[in-house]
């Protein structure tokens, strides 16, 4: 039987590669020491699937057609915006389990959008690059949810996904010792004004309720409050509260926190744990 072995939150700041010198030193030490201790986590839970949480944002589905929430079932590759370090290549997929999480989501009312032949776009293949590919033979199941722009995944909604998918993973019939990450940032805004403003409170109350386990209080957060405390970024606190959903968290230890203004982006890292 398959079963979720750990979870975690993470960023996804395609700045680091686009402009790692933005950062200081220091900064880019510890972000990139957050991701490394995770990676070792990973090892050390001996896991053999990591399910991604990531979002879209625009650069897969453009206007004309943006689902709800998406999972890769087939060939993945990406990312499709690679960026100097961050080349595109294939991500070798889980099918079996995205399949089956996909069909038991079926049965139980989600109606999942799947990618049988699929890109990811940055939000998949940093946490990719970062914590998957140093642990060798550990396979990837990238899920998308719509909250890069509107209209955007209602958090609750996001929350029972990612119910559904724990729920899934423990009835495969398998052996598989599966990580779930949530993959976003937290306060930013981006191609607005106030690119470059980061809300080291917000990022805090929101790193707070992770660490007490406490997605009803992320859920409750209005998104006018997120729009103006977090930004049009923050949005993505939706695949920590998925991530949240799946792994059953009752709490979390906070990795690190880190406001990068450089990177314009509040970076906060998370290990959650089940009761």
């Amino acid at each position: 039987m398959s079963r979720i072995v750990g979870g975690f939150v993470v960023p996804h700041d395609p700045v680091m590669y686009a402009a790692p010198k933005a950062a200081s030193e220091a900064e880019a030490a510890a972000v990139y020491g957050a991701y490394a201790a995770i990676a070792r986590r990973i090892g050390e839970l001996r896991a053999t699937t990591a399910i991604i949480i990531g979002c879209d944002h625009y650069i897969l589905f453009g206007t004309d057609c943006l689902p709800q929430y998406v999972i890769a079932t087939g060939e993945v590759d990406g990312p499709i915006d690679q960026l100097p370090g961050l080349k595109r290549g294939p991500i070798e997929n889980h099918s079996d389990l995205a399949r089956h999480i996909a069909e038991q989501g079926f049965a139980e009312g989600f109606d999942w959008t799947v990618g049988r032949s699929m890109q990811v776009d940055h939000s998949i293949a940093i946490p990719h690059q970062l914590l998957v590919a140093p642990n060798e033979g550990v396979k990837t199941v990238p899920v998308m949810l719509a909250c890069g722009v509107d209209p955007y995944i209602h958090k609750r909604r996001a929350f029972d996904l990612g119910r559904q998918i724990g729920r899934a993973i423990e009835s495969h019939d398998g052996d598989e010792r599966v990580v779930v990450i949530g993959s976003g940032g937290i306060s930013h805004w981006v191609g607005t004004a106030e690119m470059g403003r980061i809300n080291p409170d917000f990022d805090r109350m929101v790193l707070d309720c992770v660490a007490r386990g406490d997605a009803e209080a992320l859920i409750a957060l209005d998104d006018a409050t997120i729009l103006e405390q977090g930004g049009n970024g923050a949005m993505e606190i939706r695949t920590f509260i998925c991530a949240m959903g799946a792994v059953g968290a009752s709490h979390a230890r906070v990795i690190d926190y880190l406001p990068v203004p450089g990177w314009i982006t509040g970076l906060g890292f998370a290990e959650l744990a089940a009761a």
